[in-house]
């Protein structure tokens, strides 16, 4: 097993520690990730069933996204950094953000969900599987 994944929002009030590899690590370009961080798409690391340990109380708010899941969104009520997200469907599951990782270069994106909302000045990785929704 590798090292676990370590992170947590800008100003050091909520950490984790995931055990464990991540499922997928994923670009989704759906519009409520592009509203979430102000780009064109988020980046995230999936893990189900792993090891976590997160310290101090992050803010949640929930939201449906475009597929129809609902999604828990946690942030650091003092700076505003988005840090992970949980989904109530499946309690074993969270997905950090791959900004808030200590180390980013662990980042590799596997592929690309919701395609079809891209923005032309979104350029990623022309090698990447690209769905045009959410893949099932």
């Amino acid at each position: 097993m590798s090292e676990a994944y370590t992170g947590g929002c800008a100003c050091g009030v909520i950490r984790y520690e995931i055990s464990g590899e991540p499922v997928a690590m994923v670009d989704c370009q759906c519009r409520q990730c592009q509203r979430q961080t102000g780009a064109g798409h988020a980046s995230y690391l999936t893990f189900s069933g792993a090891v976590q340990k997160i310290e101090g109380e992050a803010k949640t708010w929930e939201v449906v996204g475009d597929g129809g899941t609902v999604k828990g969104c946690a942030f650091c009520a003092t700076c505003g950094s988005p840090v992970y997200i949980t989904f109530p469907a499946a309690p074993d599951t969270i997905a950090v953000r791959a900004g808030s990782l200590d180390d980013p270069s662990r980042y590799e994106p596997q592929f690309v969900t919701w395609h079809a909302a891209a923005h032309v000045w979104d350029n990623l990785d022309p090698a990447l599987l690209k769905f045009e929704k959410m893949p099932t």
